[in-house]
């Protein structure tokens, strides 16, 4: 039986975002390099005191299998791989890829790629209401570098925002036709800084992560909605 109501935690290396399918509003806990799962579990339960959940929802910036962290992120504390989280928050657990999260969040139907521009590249292809994150950033693209080495933070502050726009472009392309995407989503902090949108393309929104989170425990109908 799907969820009645979820918290949604969607953790990254500035803010950690705390939402519910009961609430409007969206809490940010300051994270940061010193933020252990621990302090991040007890930061949540006191922003989200009072409030009634039946499941948790949890976005991680790092690789996911079989829902569990398998890398620590770069920008947060160590002791993400290997923590129990259904057993320090008290409720069931499904833990995905941030980027994933965003992309069940923005999802519209057909095959649709996800692509996070922020300060890697996160990605996700989701065909028929079916998830499947992936790992592109670390692809070989040009001399020598990868996909996130020009679309991501460093290639923006490499490149300038003109040259680094015009690469956007060139990997939206190649993408897209590689994994036979009907169209693309483009999220992340720097999604914003593209003055005009590659074809086929359009912006995602932070909310979708909420979205996101509240899909995992509702399955794959509910994106046809």
């Amino acid at each position: 039986m799907p969820a009645k109501s979820v918290l949604v935690i969607d953790v990254g290396g500035t803010h950690v975002k705390v939402g519910s399918s009961d609430q409007k509003d969206i809490v940010k806990i300051e994270s940061g390099p010193t933020m252990t799962p621990a302090i991040m579990v007890e930061a949540v339960k006191k922003a989200a005191a009072g409030w009634k959940y039946d499941a948790v929802a949890i976005g991680y910036p790092g690789p996911v299998l079989h829902g569990r962290p398998v890398a620590e992120p770069h920008n947060l504390g160590v002791g993400w791989v290997g923590y129990d989280f259904r057993k320090a928050l008290g409720k069931p657990v499904k833990l995905v890829n941030d980027a994933a999260m965003q992309a069940l969040g923005s999802y519209e139907g057909g095959r649709m790629l996800f692509l996070g521009l922020g300060t890697g590249l996160g990605s996700a292809l989701i065909v028929d209401g079916d998830l499947e994150p992936m790992e592109l950033a670390h692809l070989p693209y040009k001399k020598g570098r990868t996909y996130e080495d020009y679309v991501g933070l460093r290639g923006l502050e490499r490149l300038g925002r003109k040259r680094w726009e015009r690469h956007v472009f060139d990997v939206v392309e190649k993408l897209k036709a590689a994994l036979g995407a009907e169209y693309v989503v483009l999220g992340g902090g720097n999604a914003k800084l593209l003055k005009d949108l590659p074809p086929g393309a359009r912006l995602g929104e932070n909310s979708n992560a909420l979205k996101g989170g509240i899909r995992l425990f509702q399955g794959a109908d509910s994106t046809k909605r």
